[in-house]
């Protein structure tokens, strides 16, 4: 029974704490604000509750429901997680349930969060102090409860500080607090800028005076709240800028990989600026019937090759010798040869160094280094796949005299891409805001027809990028009529996403 207060940080789920990580991957129960990112909750353990308890910055009633909630699961025995937007003490209402929590003699520790207004500036190049610049930073709040009223602060005595001012607030209000900073005593003439979603791939900044700012504001008024900062340590932005000077910032790509297989390629977009949205087209399963897979498993040994096609082969079959309280020394003299660096490296995580990795990553191309390597006269050839794996390569083999036992070691399931908190990836292709859309298997491309249709899978791609790994995946999208934007020469994860980045080097985002 012990509740833990963790403050998430401003946006980006990259900024939570070491700490703050391994409280909520022990939660049994979730109580997040709204505003908490997804890919957090995602950390969350497959058996605890996750509750969504609104924005942050509930009102008082609200806030005592919440309160009575986080007791109430606590009382059950429970470790609870309270995540918390940003810091649960800065503007926030974290104080008042931390002393509802232990007025009620619940056990509690708090877990600080980056702030809004220290990681917002910094990721927009604008550092909120600089040696030898201004020596106060002054931190106003700018949501009274009703989201309406200008902060009931004395803005003269601010202005003769003569610092540096931050203050997050409403789209409405960031004008009126311009004004009430001018008529306190700032010059227009004062840099300030606007940054509007900080932290996250769709943070966008206006910089320029509190005069200039202000004309911004009022002709596009922004969808949403935003972080001001007036002060001379605006004017570092276009010397500090990095965020949104990386190659892919503002572009939206969609990660169509299984979940549980998307990391790498999102985290490599991710660190390019892009928004990574997942929509795991496929869902990897166990063979209907796995003893075929078991039986030659324990046979491991006898055969003179085993080919692994893709890492979930190499996953599902290890598993299978390691559930009969076998290690990886069962497969004996048996030689390995990996289609794919991929391929490789996951064998490489269980000890295994592949005999063999073709020049092409493809399968019939496992064929033409296997025969240049070895007579296939004879050979005993094991060949787990998938159950929608060509069997191209194992006709092959047979027809060279290989005694190829092919069996199927797990199922490609079409999935809708949808999950839980996510965009509606249907809606922003159909609107055409999708700047490309990733494929890394054939099967991807056809769970995508499926679930939309073959002929509205085209129309819904034709304005947008289509990335591919591999000729596979190629002849499967052509096939469907998907046209394919973008083809790394090379059939790796790291080589499409440079591909990706290339491709877009000097076109505008999509709005």
């Amino acid at each position: 029974m012990t509740v833990y207060l963790i403050g998430t940080g401003p946006g980006d789920p990259g900024l939570i704490t070491v700490r703050g990580l391994d409280y909520l991957q022990r939660a049994d129960v979730v109580v997040h604000d709204h505003e908490v990112d997804a890919q957090l909750l995602r950390q969350v353990r497959a058996d605890a509750d996750i509750i969504d308890v609104g924005g942050a910055g509930a009102g008082p009633l609200a806030q005592e429901a919440i309160s009575y909630l986080i007791v109430e699961k606590a009382r059950e025995g429970k470790v609870v997680a309270r995540l918390k937007y940003g810091d649960p003490f800065v503007f926030d209402r974290g104080g008042e349930e931390v002393l509802f929590i232990q007025e009620h003699g619940i056990p509690l520790e708090i877990v600080p969060g980056v702030p809004l207004s220290v990681a917002s500036p910094a990721y927009a190049g604008i550092p909120i102090t600089y040696p030898g610049g201004d020596d106060a930073l002054t931190i106003v709040r700018g949501f009274d409860e009703t989201g309406k009223a200008m902060p009931d602060v004395d803005w003269q005595a601010i202005a003769r500080v003569n610092g540096t001012v931050l203050c997050f607030a409403s789209a409405s209000q960031l004008p009126r607090i311009l004004d009430a900073l001018v008529e306190g005593g700032y010059p227009e003439a004062t840099p300030a800028a606007v940054i509007l979603d900080g932290t996250r791939p769709t943070q966008r900044t206006e910089a320029g005076t509190v005069g200039s700012v202000k004309r911004t504001l009022l002709e596009r008024p922004p969808p949403g709240p935003g972080l001001l900062i007036v002060g001379r340590v605006v004017a570092f932005r276009e010397h500090l800028r990095w965020f949104d000077r990386r190659p892919l910032f503002g572009r939206r790509v969609i990660v169509t990989r299984p979940e549980g297989q998307a990391a790498d390629l999102v985290d490599r977009l991710t660190a390019l600026g892009a928004q990574a949205l997942e929509a795991p087209m496929i869902r990897i399963r166990p063979a209907d019937d796995t003893r075929p897979l078991v039986d030659a498993a324990a046979r491991a040994h006898e055969f003179d090759w085993i080919v692994f096609t893709s890492v979930n082969a190499v996953d599902y079959f290890m598993d299978a010798i390691f559930s009969g309280g076998r290690d990886a020394r069962a497969l004996g003299p048996a030689r390995i040869c990996a289609v794919g660096p991929a391929t490789a490296t996951r064998l490489g995580t269980v000890g295994l160094r592949p005999d063999l990795v073709p020049q092409e990553f493809k399968a019939s191309a496992a064929f033409d280094a296997l025969s240049k390597r070895v007579s296939l006269e004879g050979a005993k050839v094991l060949l787990p796949r998938a159950d929608i794996g060509r069997e191209v390569l194992a006709s092959r083999l047979r027809a060279a005299g290989a005694e190829v036992t092919d069996v199927i070691a797990y199922r490609t399931v079409a999935d809708d891409g949808q999950r839980a908190g996510d965009p509606d990836i249907y809606r922003l292709l159909l609107e055409g805001r999708i700047d490309a859309v990733t494929f890394a298997s054939a099967s991807a491309v056809r769970a995508f027809t499926k679930v939309y249709g073959v002929e509205q899978s085209a129309d819904l791609l034709r304005h947008t990028a289509v990335a591919v790994i591999g000729p596979t995946t190629v002849e499967a999208a052509t096939a469907l009529g998907i046209g394919v934007s973008i083809q790394p020469e090379a059939y790796t994860v790291p080589a499409l996403v440079a591909a990706i980045a290339a491709y877009f080097a000097d076109a505008p985002p999509k709005a």
